[in-house]
């Protein structure tokens, strides 16, 4: 096995968490035995009602939801949003260098994760592959909803791992009265960032209009002394990560029209984006993507039906690889169109409940030397329902989803140059079930319990690839037999609320009867995919697409407790995650899976000044494929200053971060491995953020 990756501070076992840990839980804990049966929880807290997955609004939910605005987002937010939200429990990211970064939900990622945009599907080609960054940036962003586990349910198979829904007002959702925005400054860093936003908005009451603008800017990432290693070669030691350098522009306008109990509103928005591959020296990527959402409601209908939403929309995107010499090599392009209607009905006895339709027509086509995926066209139409009761004190609800996916393949555009094959199409019936159930156990504490089973359409990719993914520094063939994935979930979470203490400990499991995985054959291959003798010069090691039994369980814990008034108020914060994840078959671990994860915090207020502390800690990852390598564990500190202030009629808060304050060199396991010693985590940098509202 190759030697592991270097990092400045090491865990030399960790096979679990250290008896430290429960101690700190049990701390968080105290509090609320300390109060008596009347406590009540902490009205912040009860006023977050969470969108995503939850469309009759209930005020809790069984399923873990991590929410991001305000002040804690302006706080948060980075150039992707993967870093944004890596750190979060159960939520990490693939990073592949500092520009191209999607969410990994509790070791899932690519085409299990659900990436919306206002409850809407992004509709663009990153989950293809690690290098296709998301055409979205978190500047403009006012909210961030994370759904671990299974989202199936409600947004597709492709969210069997869980959801993300990135939050704007481009179409705003209630009326306003007069003139307002926003405008942010964000600068330094680790990449030397120099970006900001504006965000104008106004209405009279029965039209509201909403207009944004952005721009990011970052150098090359500066890291912590290392060595690079490419292609099984060091390079020379340095501080930066080779061509991963960024300039982003991007905007929106829109608008909603309120009309009695209804109201329907459009948007269309712009990105644009130009980086460097970090695994390619001389290759920068050029994407934009343009977008047309359609959004509306009606209430009150006073029949059966007591409400009904819908939102649409339609996303042309185009991903250009630039080589050294301003040759345009690999071109990706997609057209995707997106219809949901989601109909509340009146209640039924003791039930409530909801039912919806989806539909999508996602086309596909790549053109180039390193297109390994022929032009494909993929149709979803779904049926779902949730219905909804009080039993035992408790909430109990039921969901059923019925969808029908194809997924068809052009084949050979050339038939002089085979490559794809003939065209080929396949069809799907899936099924998602699921079971949940909320017990209040007293004014503070909340048992909930859920059970789901989910089935996922293969993606395009894993049925018809067939060539080398650069990204990967592999030949992927996909399989056309393949059947759809299927994997049966369970979780259950205790969960405390009081005015000065909030914790949350869950536990969960995955079973996959099928799990589509790229599994190592131990050939290598050519360009073509003929298979060649070990060692031939440009030959490349050949991946397979394959169902496999696999098995992933794991528990998160997160905490918050106050622990002094005054002068200051001091909380403690806590956060914990791990996942275990297995081919069942071969009992060999899955890839890129996050090791345990532990961060401690301390959070000073008084006034307008806040102040804190925070150190991450990452466990050793052992547990990784024969083809893999170990990433060693490390640890980091982080500080940050804020200050709330008050300019005229607007509201602002400045920022100051010092990020990695020991300049520990450190790598992600998450990474693909023949990228992971090209970019190790951020080195020490102090940034800066302002942001005025009126």
């Amino acid at each position: 096995m190759d030697t592991p990756l270097p990092s400045s501070c090491s865990s030399t076992h960790h096979a679990g968490p250290p008896l430290l840990l429960w101690a700190l839980a049990w701390g968080l804990c105290q509090p609320a035995f300390a109060q008596t049966p009347a406590a009540s929880p902490t009205p912040a807290a009860e006023a977050i009602v969470v969108i995503t997955g939850n469309p009759l609004g209930s005020p809790r939910i069984a399923a873990p939801v991590s929410v991001l605005s305000g002040d804690a987002l302006v706080q948060r937010r980075a150039a992707t949003l993967g870093e944004t939200l890596d750190g979060l429990p159960g939520v990490s990211s693939t990073r592949f260098g500092p520009n191209a970064n999607r969410p990994v939900i509790r070791g899932l990622d690519g085409d299990r994760v659900r990436i919306l945009t206002n409850a809407g599907a992004s509709l663009d080609a990153s989950a293809l592959s690690y290098d296709h960054a998301l055409p979205l940036d978190p500047l403009i962003l006012t909210r961030i909803e994370v759904l671990r586990g299974p989202g199936a349910l409600f947004y597709g198979g492709s969210a069997v791992g869980g959801v993300v829904n990135a939050i704007d007002n481009r179409i705003p959702s209630a009326p306003l009265l007069q003139f307002g925005g926003s405008t942010e400054l964000r600068l330094g860093g680790a990449a030397r960032e120099r970006g900001g936003a504006a965000v104008l908005e106004s209405g009279n009451g029965t039209l509201a209009w909403h207009a944004d603008a952005f721009a990011r800017d970052t150098s090359d990432l500066r890291v912590p002394q290392h060595t690079p290693v490419a292609d099984g070669e060091a390079l020379p030691p340095t501080h930066t990560v080779r061509n991963s350098a960024s300039r982003t522009r991007g905007g929106a306008l829109g608008g909603t029209l309120f009309l009695g109990a209804g109201r329907i509103g459009l948007s269309l928005d712009t990105y644009d984006s130009r980086y460097g591959v970090v695994a390619e020296p001389d290759i920068t990527i050029s994407m934009r993507r343009h977008r047309l959402g359609l959004a509306g409601e009606l209430r009150d209908l006073g029949g059966p039906l007591k409400a009904l939403r819908f939102n649409a929309n339609h996303s042309d995107y185009q991903h250009q690889e630039i080589e050294g010499d301003g040759a345009v090599g690999t071109v990706f392009t997609s057209q995707g169109s997106e219809l949901r209607i989601e109909a509340e009905h009146g209640a039924l006895g003791p039930l409530r409940g909801v039912i919806g339709l989806q539909l999508e027509d996602f086309d596909f086509s790549a053109l180039g030397d390193e297109a390994f995926v022929p032009d494909t066209r993929t149709r979803k139409s779904a049926l779902f329902a949730l219905e909804e009761m009080s039993l035992a004190g408790g909430t109990l609800s039921l969901g059923a989803r019925l969808e029908r996916a194809r997924v068809d393949s052009g084949g050979d555009a050339d038939p002089a140059a085979p490559k794809f094959g003939t065209a080929q199409h396949r069809s799907f019936d899936l099924r998602s079930l699921s079971l949940a159930y909320i017990q209040p156990l007293n004014a503070a504490w909340t048992l909930s319990g859920s059970l789901g089973s989910s089935e996922r359409a293969p993606s395009y990719f894993e049925l018809y690839a067939n060539g080398v993914h650069a990204a990967t520094a592999a030949f992927e063939r996909g399989d056309a037999a393949l059947q759809h994935e299927r994997g049966n979930q369970a979780e259950l979470a205790l969960q405390l609320k009081t005015e000065k203490s909030q914790l949350r400990v869950g536990v969960f499991g995955t079973r996959f009867s099928r799990f589509i995985s790229l599994q190592a054959s131990g050939d290598e291959v050519d360009d073509s995919g003929t298979v060649v003798a070990p060692g031939t010069p440009e030959s490349v090691p050949l991946y397979l697409f394959q169902a496999v039994r696999a098995r992933l369980q794991g528990w998160e814990i997160e905490g918050r407790s106050r622990l002094l008034e005054r002068p200051w108020a001091l909380d403690a914060t806590l956060r914990f995650d791990t996942t275990r994840a297995s081919n069942s078959d071969t009992g060999e671990p899955l890839p890129r899976v996050a090791p345990w994860r532990l961060a401690l915090g301390l959070e000073a207020e008084k006034g307008p000044w806040s102040l804190r502390a925070e150190v991450d800690h990452a466990a050793r990852q052992s547990r990784v494929p024969i083809n893999d390598q170990p990433t060693t564990g490390w640890t980091q500190l982080h500080l940050a200053l804020a200050w709330r202030f008050a300019l005229g009629s607007a509201d602002g808060l400045w920022s100051l971060k010092l990020g990695n304050v020991g300049d520990r060199l450190a790598y992600s396991a998450t990474a693909i491995q023949t990228l992971r010693g090209l970019s190790p985590l951020p080195g020490r940098a102090l940034s800066t953020a302002l942001r005025l509202n009126w």
